[in-house]
């Protein structure tokens, strides 16, 4: 089957230009943050111990599974005691863990799996296999570009939490939020450009700003 040529993922941009900058780019951000990863690897230790890190498998650039990695924001074997899915207040969540997620500082040690060509900065975000192997029609058009740390859907879905509310998350996510998060990867998939990364960046960097100020004003209202 022929690949549909008019879209942009098939593009000069998402095949070559786009590596070269999340190359670069990640490589300097890497010198400037790693005393952000000394100082959140010792908060994450002092709360909770080993491991720092979450890693778990995820769909990948064409198809191929990679290991997605996170700072840890949750207690020791979480996956065991729950979904897949975070709950709005779920109590698996520490407290460190919890600043991570609202200032989404959780997400940084992907700038590293950047570097390496695994991820992009701007892409769908990576999906679980489960729901990647489910993929149909043009929903494979999502693993045509990067997975990254923000895109469309980390912006419409940043209160994903609240969303699928306190109880039953993997349902309400597979039945609420699951489609229409792919419809986001697919736009994103289907208009890659510079000029759409720089506005996704800008949309991102917004909202996270607005929800950690949220976070902060929450706090000293307590």
């Amino acid at each position: 089957m022929l690949e549909k040529k008019g879209k942009a993922y098939n593009g000069i941009y998402n095949k070559y230009i786009k590596r070269i900058l999340d190359f670069i780019v990640s490589g300097i951000a890497l010198c400037i943050l790693w005393p952000f990863y000394i100082i959140i690897s010792l908060l994450i230790i002092i709360e909770d111990g080993f491991p720092i890190f979450y890693r778990a498998p995820r769909g990948g650039y064409k198809g191929k599974t990679f290991t997605i990695c996170k700072f840890r924001t949750m207690i020791k074997d979480a996956d065991k005691v729950g979904g897949g899915t975070t709950a709005f207040n779920d109590p698996r969540i520490t407290k460190i863990g919890n600043f991570l997620r609202k200032t989404k500082l959780d997400e940084i040690p992907q700038i590293g799996q950047v570097f390496l060509g695994k991820m992009s900065f701007i892409g769908p975000r990576p999906e679980l296999l489960q729901y990647v192997n489910a993929y149909e029609g043009d929903e494979k058009e999502i693993l045509k570009v990067r997975p990254g740390i923000t895109d469309f859907s980390s912006i419409e879905f940043i209160n994903l939490d609240e969303i699928v509310g306190e109880e039953n998350a993997d349902e309400m996510y597979e039945k609420h939020v699951l489609k229409k998060k792919n419809r986001l990867r697919i736009k994103y998939a289907e208009s890659v450009s510079f000029k759409t990364d720089i506005y996704i960046f800008c949309k991102t960097f917004g909202a996270v700003l607005g929800k950690t100020f949220g976070f902060v004003i929450k706090k000293e209202h307590r």
